[in-house]
Protein backbone atom coordinates (compact mmCIF):
# COMPACT_ATOMS: atom_id res chain seq x y z
CA UNK A 1 0.00 0.00 0.00
CA UNK A 2 1.19 3.49 -0.77
CA UNK A 3 2.36 5.60 2.15
CA UNK A 4 0.08 8.60 2.65
CA UNK A 5 3.03 10.82 3.51
CA UNK A 6 4.06 10.88 -0.16
CA UNK A 7 0.87 12.48 -1.44
CA UNK A 8 1.21 16.07 -0.10
CA UNK A 9 4.77 16.33 -1.39
CA UNK A 10 3.73 15.37 -4.93
CA UNK A 11 1.82 18.59 -5.40
CA UNK A 12 5.14 20.43 -5.60
CA UNK A 13 6.98 18.08 -7.96
CA UNK A 14 6.95 17.44 -11.67
CA UNK A 15 7.32 13.71 -12.25
CA UNK A 16 8.54 11.94 -15.38
CA UNK A 17 5.30 10.10 -16.11
CA UNK A 18 6.82 8.53 -19.24
CA UNK A 19 8.28 5.93 -16.89
CA UNK A 20 4.88 4.84 -15.51
CA UNK A 21 3.15 2.18 -17.62
CA UNK A 22 -0.27 2.88 -16.09
CA UNK A 23 -0.57 6.28 -17.77
CA UNK A 24 -0.33 7.88 -21.20
CA UNK A 25 -0.28 11.32 -22.77
CA UNK A 26 -1.72 11.67 -26.25
CA UNK A 27 -1.81 15.02 -28.03
CA UNK A 28 -5.45 15.96 -28.62
CA UNK A 29 -6.69 13.77 -25.77
CA UNK A 30 -7.49 16.15 -22.91
CA UNK A 31 -4.88 18.54 -24.24
CA UNK A 32 -2.10 16.01 -23.81
CA UNK A 33 -2.65 15.71 -20.05
CA UNK A 34 -1.42 12.53 -18.40
CA UNK A 35 -4.37 10.15 -18.15
CA UNK A 36 -4.83 6.58 -17.03
CA UNK A 37 -4.02 4.35 -20.02
CA UNK A 38 -7.09 3.63 -22.13
CA UNK A 39 -9.23 6.25 -20.37
CA UNK A 40 -9.87 9.98 -20.36
CA UNK A 41 -9.32 10.14 -16.59
CA UNK A 42 -6.53 12.57 -15.69
CA UNK A 43 -3.93 11.30 -13.24
CA UNK A 44 -4.37 14.55 -11.33
CA UNK A 45 -7.88 13.56 -10.15
CA UNK A 46 -6.35 10.95 -7.86
CA UNK A 47 -4.14 13.47 -6.09
CA UNK A 48 -6.87 16.12 -5.95
CA UNK A 49 -9.36 13.68 -4.43
CA UNK A 50 -6.86 12.31 -1.91
CA UNK A 51 -6.11 15.90 -0.94
CA UNK A 52 -9.86 16.38 -0.43
CA UNK A 53 -9.92 13.41 1.97
CA UNK A 54 -11.30 10.61 -0.22
CA UNK A 55 -9.98 7.07 0.05
CA UNK A 56 -8.59 5.23 -2.95
CA UNK A 57 -11.68 3.00 -3.00
CA UNK A 58 -13.96 6.05 -3.05
CA UNK A 59 -11.99 7.55 -5.92
CA UNK A 60 -12.19 4.34 -7.96
CA UNK A 61 -15.95 4.25 -7.37
CA UNK A 62 -16.29 7.81 -8.74
CA UNK A 63 -14.61 7.15 -12.11
CA UNK A 64 -15.82 4.43 -14.46
CA UNK A 65 -12.85 2.61 -15.93
CA UNK A 66 -10.47 3.46 -13.08
CA UNK A 67 -9.09 0.43 -11.24
CA UNK A 68 -7.45 -0.02 -7.86
CA UNK A 69 -4.45 -1.53 -9.63
CA UNK A 70 -3.95 1.55 -11.81
CA UNK A 71 -4.32 3.95 -8.90
CA UNK A 72 -1.84 1.94 -6.83
CA UNK A 73 0.58 1.83 -9.78
CA UNK A 74 0.48 5.64 -10.08
CA UNK A 75 0.85 6.24 -6.35
CA UNK A 76 3.65 3.69 -6.05
CA UNK A 77 5.44 5.25 -9.03
CA UNK A 78 5.09 8.71 -7.52
CA UNK A 79 6.46 7.60 -4.14
CA UNK A 80 9.39 5.78 -5.77
CA UNK A 81 10.10 8.93 -7.78
CA UNK A 82 10.28 10.94 -4.57
CA UNK A 83 12.79 8.49 -3.14
CA UNK A 84 15.09 8.71 -6.19
CA UNK A 85 17.79 11.31 -5.69
CA UNK A 86 17.91 14.02 -8.32
CA UNK A 87 21.27 14.93 -9.88
CA UNK A 88 23.01 17.99 -8.51
CA UNK A 89 22.79 21.10 -10.70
Amino acid sequence: MTPNHCVPTLRFMALDWTQCEAVESIPGKLGGAWVFRGTRIPVSVVFENIDDGLTISEIVALYEGLTLENVHAVLDFACRSLETPTPAR
